[in-house]
């Protein structure tokens, strides 16, 4: 009895130190013909008490120092998608639209070609008194006479931010009073056509029912997402921001007047950021200051 102890036990030490590996008959088992799936892990989430809250006065406060005293007029909206955190700053203040009111033209357009009234491919013929020759864009250049399909008058708006394309495009294919009517019955009340003037809010409301595909359907959506993403000015909210993050924005300029707003998406980050700035004594320096918002805004919101 004593010697089969002493047999197990060094067993035992054997097997622990891996001195000799013992194998043991066992039952024959069946194989496995049907693995079960792996089943997924779910990803690691932080507890809730290891996030920070997002709190509107704070971010309001970090604006408000990049700021400072260098601007006399300014609106800035922040509106994250993800959650229900938002942030304003004269964000229902009207303000001179520039061309932050091509926008609406933009999205009355597609409307009226989602509808089957105006057509893309139609074609304009440019007349000396069509030229606005000022601002941007490279249509004002061209001698009259030249002729532009709808479509290419829409990407120069957007894209160059060109005037006479605005032009031609709310007077004679849209119509003012139509761009108007419109915009009231998507709930723009602080928007005015004729007067150029419009809001932060206003602008936000109108570029989340494009983006969502509320004003036209999916083909017309991505064509207008694709204007507003490919616009030849990127100094202002796209400049600082990642290179993998996509902007669909409007700039607009004028005496005195920086703007810029769009919808900006990275990842699972989604939101509307738009600063309108009027009463400019330092342009370059506005553009800047609008750059480091954005940035600002997207880190604090990541």
């Amino acid at each position: 009895m004593r010697r089969a102890r002493m047999v197990i036990t060094l067993f035992i030490l054997v097997a622990i130190t891996g001195g000799t590996f013992v194998v043991l008959p066992r039952a024959m088992t069946p194989a496995v013909i049907s693995p079960l799936a792996d089943v997924p892990q779910p990803a690691f989430a932080f507890p809730k008490f290891f996030l920070r809250s997002k709190n509107p006065e704070e971010l309001r406060k970090k604006i408000q120092a990049v700021i400072g005293n260098t601007w006399k007029n300014y609106s800035v909206y922040v509106k994250d998608y993800t959650s229900n955190f938002s942030m304003g700053i004269n964000d229902t203040v009207i303000f001179t639209a520039a061309s932050v009111n091509k926008i609406p033209i933009l999205a009355s357009l597609y409307y009226g070609v989602q509808n089957q009234e105006i057509n893309l491919d139609q074609s304009l013929t440019l007349q000396a008194s069509d030229i606005q020759d000022y601002g941007t864009g490279t249509i004002r250049y061209d001698p009259p006479g030249t002729v532009y399909s709808v479509k290419t008058l829409a990407r120069l708006m957007m894209q160059q931010s060109d005037n006479t394309a605005a032009y031609l495009l709310a007077n004679y294919v849209i119509g003012l009073d139509t761009i108007q009517t419109l915009i009231a019955k998507w709930g723009l009340t602080q928007t005015d056509m004729a007067n150029n003037k419009t809001s932060n809010k206003d602008t936000e409301l109108l570029l989340s029912k494009i983006v969502q595909g509320k004003v036209a359907n999916a083909a017309y959506t991505q064509e207008m997402l694709a204007f507003l993403s490919q616009s030849d000015f990127e100094d202002r909210l796209p400049a600082l921001l990642p290179k993998d993050t996509t902007v669909y924005h409007k700039t607009g300029n004028g005496v005195g007047v920086v703007h810029d707003v769009g919808i900006v998406r990275a990842g699972r980050t989604n939101y509307y950021i738009g600063i309108l700035a009027s009463d400019v004594t330092d342009e370059p320096d506005a553009v800047k200051k609008i750059a480091t918002i954005s940035k600002l805004v997207f880190d604090y919101l990541r």
